[in-house]
């Protein structure tokens, strides 16, 4: 069964994006910048690939999730046109896209019902790549965690997970590498459900 990746950048007080939707204090320069570039080539939006000549070949991911306010911070009609998109909204649809929207789909599907959807077809990982409230509305369903901490407060903004009831979770952290920009990766999977990333 594919797996849900929650792959996501994110600050030393627990923010991905601040209250706007900034991301521009992460550090996009230093040496996690190759290895991440690397790995995880399917996440990096087409056109800035294109311009870089990284190879976004389909080896990881195949699909992305995104909410509406992750999706508008991109500012381009198919960010990830090499990826099967799927944004959701309860209120938009691709009519209120300007422009291209090739391998995009904006629904009000249910995120659970969708994700459980897509694990039972066949491909690669599904990339979970924000927001807060999506994140939180598929916490049940997410199988491992990537997270790339950066050495930023930022006070205030859109969270790791929107807060949500208690309910204690474990994942069981696999891999943590150190990078000398300050930027620490840590790699956690769901208690028990050790699997390999990108798998079929």
């Amino acid at each position: 069964m594919r797996e849900l990746v929650y792959y996501v950048a994110v600050s030393l007080d627990g923010f991905i994006a601040g209250p706007a939707g900034e991301f521009d204090a992460f550090p996009v320069e230093g040496d996690h910048m190759a290895a991440l570039n690397d790995r995880f080539a399917d996440a990096i939006p087409t056109d800035i690939a294109d311009a870089y000549g990284i190879q976004s070949d389909g080896s990881m991911f195949d699909s992305v999730l995104m909410g509406w306010n992750t999706y508008e911070v991109g500012r381009t009609a198919s960010p990830y046109r090499h990826l099967r998109q799927i944004v959701f909204s309860r209120t938009r649809t691709e009519s209120d896209i300007p422009g291209e929207t090739r391998n995009l789909t904006v629904t009000d599907e249910d995120p659970v019902d969708a994700v459980r959807r897509l694990k039972a077809e066949s491909g690669r990982s599904i990339w979970l790549c924000g927001g807060g409230s999506l994140a939180g509305a598929l916490v049940d369903e997410i199988d491992r965690l990537v997270l790339k901490r950066n050495p930023v407060l930022f006070g205030d903004g859109i969270p790791l997970f929107t807060p949500g009831a208690y309910d204690p979770q474990r994942f069981d952290e696999i891999e943590t590498t150190a990078y000398e920009s300050g930027v620490v990766v840590s790699e956690y999977v769901r208690h028990s459900a050790q699997r390999v990333i990108g798998n079929a």
